[in-house]
């Protein structure tokens, strides 16, 4: 017997010992996995951090000009129209030819070339802000082009010469030992819209054209996701046909976001004659994508709400319209909220559907109302990634970096909603 008993402890502190081995590997493998995930987000924000925060960074030219008037044909008296119309282009290749002494007409345009073709619109807002300027010697910072833009801020700290050429890599050098040329930070690329110029390219359009979507997103998407969940959990009978409305929102949560995009252009476009690239058109097939995603976790929030809270609604005689929205609502909205947000958020890095809606021209101006054309970021980032200037790649990073920041924004916010809003039993 004894031995009976020795035989048998044994062989259960075999058992136990593989057991514990196993579960051993398995939170190995389990913290492998983490560290792996983790390694492959370090990876990927280093690489686009590495890329992209020399995006918000520029190059600038130490000068001074001389506002001739005779020059620019103006006087301190003149019109609005007339100060827009001067010749400021030509008044900084004249100051730049007399400083460095160029003569041929090719070393002219190898000069002229390395102040970006917005720096007279520098000289042009500051005549405008103060007209009394005019005749005056004034010094200012001229945005540079973005081959010396890249240059200088890449391949001098290196040593090497870059795509600048021979003479602009002496004429470079000379600013650099006089300590004229500096990098500041990039204040257009977060106040231009987009450009064909890298070194003028900015993302403020893109930022208001995704605001303004995502506002029509949210003014349609929540109240009718609200309600649909309200009704679906509280007021809808359970028949055949609810059910089968059940699982066509479960499915349509799972369906790929470019079929959203092909119904907003069949749909809205095409039949009710929305104007294309719109945030208007964005907004709508952006509803169309997240009204599953909030009708889902608004169903999920009223069903967390304890039924002793409608038990004792009932028992003060409250009807079933008082029960719902004077307690179960108000206890439900901050799961609501969370949802909604999470949703908007999933929107927000969305492309494909709004390609398929016209979002993808080139907008240079910046949208005031919904009916203005307008780009956002995402497709603002496919845009410029398939661009093949240097300089795009880099803005291309600094825009994910700030899609990035907005997406990290709206979590914080529905976790700070959930916290603050919700109530535990």
């Amino acid at each position: 017997m004894t031995n009976q008993t020795m035989t048998t402890r044994a062989k259960v502190e075999r058992s136990m010992g593989r057991r514990r081995r196993a579960e051993s590997r398995f939170r190995t493998y389990g913290m492998l996995s983490i560290a792996f995930g983790l390694l492959c987000l370090v990876v990927l924000f280093g690489n686009i951090l590495s890329k992209g925060t020399s995006a918000f960074a520029q190059t600038v030219l130490h000068t001074e000009v001389h506002l001739d008037k005779d020059y620019l044909g103006l006087t301190r008296q003149s019109s609005e129209k007339e100060l827009m119309n001067g010749n400021y282009e030509g008044l900084i290749k004249q100051q730049l030819r007399d400083e460095m002494n160029v003569t041929k007409r090719s070393q002219r345009r190898d000069l002229y070339s390395m102040v970006s073709v917005g720096a007279h619109w520098q000289l042009q807002g500051l005549v405008l802000d103060n007209p009394d300027l005019i005749g005056d010697t004034i010094k200012v910072d001229l945005i540079m082009d973005d081959e010396v833009d890249q240059w200088f801020k890449h391949d001098y700290p290196q040593g090497i010469q870059g795509r600048l050429s021979d003479v602009q890599y002496q004429w470079a050098m000379q600013w650099v030992e006089a300590g004229r040329l500096e990098t500041r930070f990039n204040t257009s690329f977060f106040t231009n819209g987009d450009s064909r110029e890298p070194e003028l390219a900015g993302v403020h359009g893109a930022i208001k054209g995704t605001l303004l979507t995502l506002l029509v997103t949210f003014l349609l998407s929540f109240p009718i996701g609200v309600a649909a969940a309200i009704y679906l959990e509280e007021f809808a009978p359970k028949n055949r046909i609810t059910e089968i409305v059940e699982i066509n929102i479960n499915n349509l949560a799972a369906v790929p976001s470019i079929t959203f995009g092909l119904l907003g252009l069949a749909i809205f476009i095409n039949i009710f004659g929305v104007a294309r690239s719109t945030p208007l058109v964005g907004g709508l097939v952006l509803t169309l994508m997240t009204l599953p995603t909030i009708i889902i976790s608004g169903r999920a929030a009223i069903k967390a709400v304890p039924p002793s809270i409608r038990e004792a609604a009932f028992g003060l005689g409250a009807s079933k319209m008082q029960v719902v929205f004077h307690h179960v609502l108000p206890l439900a909205l901050p799961g609501m909220l969370t949802g909604t947000i999470i949703g908007m958020a999933q929107a927000l890095g969305e492309t494909a559907p709004l390609l398929m809606i016209g979002m993808i021209a080139f907008v240079v101006d910046v949208p005031g109302f919904i009916t203005d054309p307008a780009t956002v970021l995402p497709v603002q980032i496919f845009l410029w990634s398939d661009s093949p200037e240097a300089a795009f790649t880099e803005r291309t990073s600094g825009a994910i970096i700030v899609l990035l920041g907005f997406l990290i924004a709206m979590n914080t916010v529905a976790v700070m909603l959930r916290r603050r809003l919700e109530r535990r039993w």
